[in-house]
């Protein structure tokens, strides 16, 4: 018996057949002690529901309700794995659900009651858009708990003037405190990735860390990022004939690149491309 007293990860995969899918973005982490360490990165899961896309074989579904999650709700699209799961929803009577489908196209909300926390070794296919999703939809979570491949999760918490600053450092930054919890080897997971995996902690913030309207800040950042290698007075001269004088205005230099302007200076860039909209 494992430290739940259920068996063994490796004992539940091979008497259901869980062999990994590659199509399914599926790398099993089957250590208690690592996933229990990932619960508790999360804070104190006794007074929260607890969202988790992709248990697999359950191997993080466990480590949360050991950890005193108030009740789990998972979403599996794998068939397979929906035995495994029952077994673990015995063992912990009315504090796990089980949801068969994909997180992408499932209306979550019936089934959660605020405050909701979300921990998840996300599938690789799916990780990133999820984030945006949850970033940029309804605020129904108070933080997220999250395993990347490690490249996503510098892009995450990247700093202007790095390579890996882009839109989704100014996504997850400008709504939340974003931070690396810690980094998975490959050989902590079955079968192993060809990546290191991180593990990176979102809390939202009450507001927006300067004000800009979503859809203009969205906007900027996609001109910009998207032609990253070009002065932003070419990149972004499509969205107003005077944008040049609005990167001045704001203390941009129109001969400046998106990867190393600040957080701060694209919300101020948002609002003064809004004023001059209004014109």
């Amino acid at each position: 018996m494992s430290l739940d007293g259920l068996p063994p990860l490796r004992d539940v995969i091979a008497r259901h057949d869980l062999s990994a899918k590659k199509a399914l973005g599926q790398n099993f982490l089957l250590d208690l002690n690592l996933t229990s360490k990932i619960a508790r990165a999360a804070g104190d899961l006794s007074t929260h529901d607890v969202l988790e896309v992709g248990p697999g074989p359950g191997g993080l579904t466990r480590a949360l309700l050991m950890e005193g999650a108030r009740k789990v709700v998972a979403v599996e699209r794998d068939p397979r794995c929906l035995p495994a799961l029952t077994e673990v929803a015995a063992h912990y009577p009315g504090r796990l659900e089980v949801i068969e489908g994909d997180a992408l196209k499932t209306d979550l909300g019936p089934h959660l009651i605020s405050p909701v926390r979300i921990v998840a070794n996300l599938p690789y296919n799916v990780g990133t858009e999820l984030l945006v999703r949850w970033i940029e939809g309804p605020p129904f979570w108070d933080t997220l708990t999250l395993m990347f491949q490690k490249e996503v999760a510098d892009r995450i918490i990247a700093q202007p003037g790095t390579s890996a600053y882009g839109r989704l450092a100014i996504l997850a930054q400008w709504t939340c405190e974003a931070r690396r919890v810690f980094d998975l080897p490959p050989s902590a997971f079955t079968p192993p990735p060809k990546v290191t995996s991180s593990v990176v902690h979102l809390a939202r913030l009450p507001e927006p860390r300067f004000p800009a309207n979503p859809r203009t800040l969205s906007q900027i950042t996609a001109a910009g990022f998207n032609q990253r290698r070009k002065m932003l007075r070419s990149s972004l001269k499509s969205l107003h004939p005077d944008m040049e004088e609005l990167l001045q205005s704001v203390g941009i230099a129109p001969t400046e690149r998106a990867e190393r302007v600040s957080l701060e200076a694209f919300c101020a860039l948002a609002r003064a491309l809004d004023a001059a909209r209004k014109g």
